[in-house]
């Protein structure tokens, strides 16, 4: 009898190799590899005829959408959902996958789409009581808790519903593979199994996948290439905010972001979308306004910075980029003669974003000087810039949108970099340099 061939699989990058080993050397990943059997494919034995046509010949195609009931969701995903759109959702543990999709499913339930949603972590009494406490018990939705693969892909071939619901991918396992359920071969061939049977029938399908604690969905990297979308929640759990962000979308713009509250009846869209602290007269804050694809956010930037008595100060940031934070601290010592290499820095962003764009600079810098020379900032006023090596101060891009939402908040001035400040109706003080900023605090 032949013996079957194993190989070790790493859990995180999908690397093979022959032998057991503690650290993949493709992603540095350490006690990953996980024992498969190897799957022999049958040979191709006939070839498909394919087809070449330019674009222009190709008859165009409109995408039929239909709304979730959640206007942030339907704005992340570019419009609402696509019908045979496969759609990833992941996020951590308690964040509120499960209960968003939920929401969405009694919604479209009620407004006549066949909805099926699968469970692998959930019995149907622990899904009914979940539901029962957001206040969901009427709603044309069908429920089932299984395992199986061949069990879903048998009833979305014959049933063909309009949505359908895998809660969550890493619980599923397919029979037709040795390995277990979670493993690198099975989440790829269920997923790979799901987007084929979403395009051949036109079902919409939402996947709920697990991260690891690096905050990346579970498995290799390959399954984000296999879906249409893929969504990531990020929270402020002190303050119960929830953040909806699309990292890849075929049908949209990746720039969008959702926000949303927990709440006793589950996720709801948050409406005040300044995400200010209410203390005042506090040194080390700062007020900016950031754009997140076409909408602009009232922020504050939040830094303390101390003394230390220890030879290497620390610096530590959330929700911003910590490299960035090195080089305006470097170039505030540098041309404005701050002694910071002897003090710790934190630096936070309220409300849980995470900033990647370059026009909070002067903000984190008004932030920082204010922290460090104990000298609270006026609370009207709103910071606006990039900081460049030199010192001097660039305009960010969609300047109208930003200073309307500041205006809508009550902000009475700006400080920023304006050629022309004759079109805003608010007090702007214009700056060019770094330094201009020190002066001014």
């Amino acid at each position: 009898m032949k013996k079957n061939k194993t190989y070790f699989i790493c859990q995180t990058c999908g690397y093979k190799t022959p032998k057991w080993v503690g650290r993949c050397s493709e992603c540095g990943s350490w006690n990953s590899f996980v024992e498969e059997i190897e799957v022999k494919k049958e040979t191709i034995k006939s070839v498909e005829k394919v087809e070449l046509k330019r674009l222009d010949e190709v008859e165009g195609v409109e995408v039929e959408r239909y709304s979730s009931g959640i206007k942030e969701f339907d704005q992340v995903l570019g419009g609402g959902v696509v019908k045979g759109g496969v759609v990833l959702i992941g996020g951590e543990p308690g964040i509120g996958k499960s209960t968003v999709m939920l929401q969405i499913s009694y919604y479209m339930g009620n407004k006549g789409k066949k909805v099926f949603y699968f469970s692998g972590e959930e019995s149907l009494p622990q899904l009914r009581i979940r539901s029962e406490r957001l206040n969901l018990t009427k709603g044309d939705v069908f429920f089932s808790a299984t395992n199986s693969f061949e069990a879903i892909y048998d009833i979305l071939q014959r049933k063909r519903p309009d949505v359908a619901v895998i809660d969550s991918i890493q619980t599923i396992y397919s029979d037709e593979l040795n390995s277990a359920a979670g493993t690198v071969s099975q989440v790829k061939f269920v997923t790979h199994k799901l987007v084929e049977v979403a395009k051949k029938n036109g079902i919409s399908i939402f996947i709920i996948g697990q991260v690891t604690k690096d905050g990346v969905i579970a498995g290799p990297k390959v399954l984000e290439h296999l879906v249409d979308t893929v969504l990531y929640f990020e929270g402020d759990y002190e303050r119960g905010l929830r953040i909806l962000r699309a990292v890849k979308n075929r049908f949209g713009s990746t720039n969008e972001i959702g926000i949303f509250e927990m709440s006793e009846y589950g996720l709801v869209e948050y409406t005040n979308k300044a995400l200010v602290d209410e203390d005042e007269g506090a040194s080390g804050r700062a007020i900016t306004v950031v754009m997140e694809g076409s909408r602009a956010f009232l922020v504050e930037i939040q830094a303390l910075v101390s003394h230390t008595y220890f030879n290497y100060p620390r610096r530590n940031v959330t929700g911003f980029d910590l490299n960035r934070l090195n080089m305006l601290l470097a170039i505030l010592e540098k041309k404005c003669g701050f002694n910071l290499s002897s003090c710790d820095v934190y630096l936070n962003v309220v409300g849980g974003l995470k900033i990647t764009e370059p026009s909070v600079d002067l903000a984190v810098c008004a932030a920082v000087i204010s922290s460090f020379k104990d000298i609270p900032l006026e609370q009207s006023i709103v910071f606006l810039g990039e900081v460049g090596l030199t010192g001097e101060i660039r305009t960010p891009f969609s300047m109208n949108l930003r200073v309307k939402e500041a205006k809508r908040y009550g902000f009475k001035k700006i400080i920023a970099k304006m050629n022309d400040i004759s079109d805003f109706d608010v007090e702007v003080i214009n700056i060019n340099n770094i330094n201009e900023l020190v002066n001014y605090i």
